[in-house]
């Protein structure tokens, strides 16, 4: 070979490994600036490095909930050190094991896993005791709806508001996945789930979930028709994600020495006027609860306690059964879209963004 040839092979040698070693450590992710939708766009970053007992997951689906959204417009972080990208979820493939990970996972096991963020992308690195199995002939879309609102859901009811066989539960955004998912947990415990939310559609998939009652907050005061249909005693437990706008009606709703798990402030934060004399006579008992800015040890319990009761009847062919709801699956370059979907509350169930496509595994691409 001439001097000539490899002066001219040695130097495009170069730039197709250099090349091929940037595609190797980087990855696309939906990155945001403070504000609107609009704000959302593809971008580039690097694959984040392993940190002690970790995994990486190869990302199909994640979706997107709520607190995505009040993040995107600047109002709740992650936690100190954790990745700033959005999403809470997400189902892929192992593509990497830390070398000190103590558990069975392999490389290429399908998982889903709830994170503190970095769903939004096409890889992402989380604990190893996060981790659930995907039943074997689950979509990873349908995968993606299930560990932020389930384990929330189950954190709500058995470790929060200590449920109990027999209870009757209200449960408020009854079309959203959190109340989707906390109604077929309420019924699986022999429990009574009432719902409210804001359309007859909603009330109606909450129904055929198994809600005994819905009632819609657009048509008058709901409290009356909670305490009419539970002949005047009110409900055991409520689960709170309005806060301040229902603080009146949920007083009226919970009986005498009731549960209250307070879990959201899309209804605002500050109340005024007779709080605590009301608490006082009707002895009620309210608990705050998040699950993203919790201890690693509490959220392994949670996902320990839904891996026991929970996880086998999402397999087909089980009795009883257990479905996340999936309302619209959004592809990874749609992510403003589905921003916007989910503000204008047009959803029952999970709103899918997909990441890979579920057979070739390859990215979709095209930028927002």
């Amino acid at each position: 070979m001439s001097l000539q040839l490899l002066k001219y092979i040695l130097p495009v040698s170069f730039l197709v490994i250099r090349n091929l070693h940037a595609m190797a450590s980087e990855m696309k992710y939906v990155h945001y600036e403070k504000g609107g939708a609009e704000n959302l766009s593809v971008q580039t970053t690097n694959i984040p490095a392993l940190r002690e007992r970790e995994v990486l997951v190869k990302v199909f689906a994640t979706a997107v909930n709520r607190a995505d959204t009040i993040q995107r417009k600047g109002f709740y972080p992650p936690p100190p050190g954790e990745s700033e990208i959005l999403g809470l979820e997400a189902a892929g493939t192992i593509e990497k094991i830390g070398s000190d990970c103590t558990g069975s996972w392999k490389v290429g096991d399908k998982v889903m896993a709830l994170l503190t963020g970095g769903g939004y992308a096409e890889f992402v690195a989380l604990p190893e005791d996060m981790l659930l199995m995907v039943p074997n002939t689950m979509k990873f879309s349908t995968a993606a709806g299930i560990p932020e609102v389930w384990l929330t859901a189950y954190q709500l009811l058995h470790i929060a508001g200590e449920l109990e066989k027999g209870d009757t539960v209200l449960i408020h955004a009854g079309g959203s996945g959190v109340g989707t998912a906390a109604v077929q947990l309420c019924v699986l415990a022999g429990c009574k789930p009432i719902v409210t939310a804001g359309s007859e559609s909603k009330l109606q998939m909450a129904k055929e979930l198994g809600a005994v009652a819905g009632f819609n907050y657009k048509e008058g005061d709901w409290s009356e028709k909670v305490l009419e249909f539970t002949q005047g005693r009110g409900v055991d437990l409520i689960l709170d994600c309005i806060g301040a706008s229902y603080y009146e009606q949920n007083m009226k709703s919970v009986r005498t020495e009731g549960r209250w798990v307070l879990y959201g402030l899309l209804g605002g934060g500050t109340i005024s006027g007779d709080v605590f004399s009301q608490m006082l006579r009707k002895r009620i008992r309210i608990t705050g609860t998040t699950l993203r800015a919790r201890k690693l040890q509490y959220k392994k319990n949670v996902t320990d306690g839904f891996t026991r009761d929970c996880l086998p009847l999402f397999k087909d062919g089980s009795r009883p059964a257990l479905k996340p709801v999936i309302d619209t699956i959004f592809p990874f370059n749609k992510a403003a879209d589905a921003h916007r979907y989910m503000e204008a509350n047009k959803n029952t169930g999970k709103i899918i963004l997909q990441i890979r496509d579920e057979i070739s595994g390859q990215t979709i691409h095209d930028e927002l």
